[in-house]
């Protein structure tokens, strides 16, 4: 038997809990008034360089716009160029004053040390990176394709680092609340958010404060997941809206302009962490606290007993109460998708 942890078992857990109770009330009281006063030093982004991998539509898209308002210039990746051209040709008449496209797609590094090289090469600089692109994989674990969604972040981030530390700038990671919320359907998608969220967190030990780092958890925004576009078991993007109702269920559905909006403000005001809808971060608590009823409550809602993945307790309740237009309505209305 190890007997210095045998000795540590008995030690620290009490040591740990009184410690964790003395410090917590000041270092909560601390942040309170640290957020209180982070608006007055907003980072003012208007001629810097912002470079956004997935931008070709819903949070990517909305994120080009948002920086665009602020004066900022755009580095627009994704595989669809002639979405690009469309988000680039709206950027531009709200207030960017330089955008460039760069058809690549985040899952082939090749292509990530290619696009971050060009930015550099067309503006100079780079000041932030921000990392959106993925897909959600809507199927059991046995039937899951390949995930692109950890190392698209990993490789844009590896080629980018050189450049955001010359400027001081900032990485804006898109994870998700899956990466602690654990529905089915999602292992891999959730595995591979968690894998992101971790990545950043132990970039942040590694590189201090060279470069800042904004680690964005957003719950369900509007984008074209949310309108029922997933990655089929063979891989091919499908539009199953009814697959959706099971999977989104009774949770609202954020617009993506707010989401758009406040993610933003957070990088520019040195957010560590961001959750959006705030409220979503609520469901972190419950899994670290109590992760067993968590795991039943998912179980009892998204599992069906029947055999048919669509026959849940959650779509039955969803269809009954007829509350599917207040829940989502923005993607009831506009079911069509656009194609990568």
């Amino acid at each position: 038997m190890d007997i210095i942890n045998t000795l540590l078992n008995i030690v620290v857990p009490p040591i740990g809990l009184t410690s964790l109770l003395f410090f917590l009330p000041p270092y909560l009281f601390f942040k309170f008034l640290l957020s209180t006063i982070k608006p007055l030093f907003r980072e003012n982004v208007a001629g810097k360089v912002v470079l956004i991998a997935g931008a070709s539509s819903g949070i990517g898209e909305h994120l080009a716009y948002e920086y665009a308002r602020r004066g900022a210039c755009l580095a627009l990746v994704a595989r669809r160029e002639h979405r690009l051209q469309h988000v680039a040709s709206r950027a531009m008449s709200i207030g960017s004053p330089d955008v460039l496209i760069i058809p690549a797609d985040v899952s082939k590094v090749e292509d990530c040390n290619r696009f971050v090289d060009v930015t550099v090469n067309h503006f100079g600089s780079l000041d932030h990176l921000v990392n959106n692109a993925g897909i959600a994989p809507i199927c059991m674990f046995e039937e899951t394709p390949d995930d692109i969604n950890f190392w698209g972040s990993v490789y844009s981030t590896y080629f980018a680092i050189p450049h955001l530390k010359r400027s001081q700038g900032r990485i804006v990671g898109v994870a998700s609340s899956a990466g602690w919320l654990r529905v089915p359907r999602l292992s891999m998608y959730s595995a591979s958010k968690t894998a992101v969220i971790s990545f950043y967190e132990t970039l942040r030990v590694e590189i201090g404060h060279e470069v800042g780092i904004t680690i964005v958890t957003p719950g369900l925004i509007e984008s074209e997941m949310t309108r029922g576009k997933f990655l089929n078991k063979e891989g091919r993007l499908v539009l199953d809206q009814e697959l959706r109702d099971v999977e989104v269920s009774l949770t609202p559905v954020l617009p993506v302009k707010e989401a758009a909006e406040a993610i933003v403000d957070g990088a520019c005001q040195g957010e560590k962490y961001l959750t959006v809808p705030a409220w979503v971060k609520q469901s972190f608590y419950w899994k670290v606290f109590s992760p067993e009823i968590l795991e039943w409550g998912n179980r009892i809602l998204l599992m069906s007993r029947s055999g048919d993945e669509r026959d849940t307790l959650s779509k039955k309740i969803l269809d009954i109460s007829g509350l599917k237009n207040l829940v989502y309505p923005d993607t009831i209305r506009s079911p069509q998708i656009r194609e990568h």
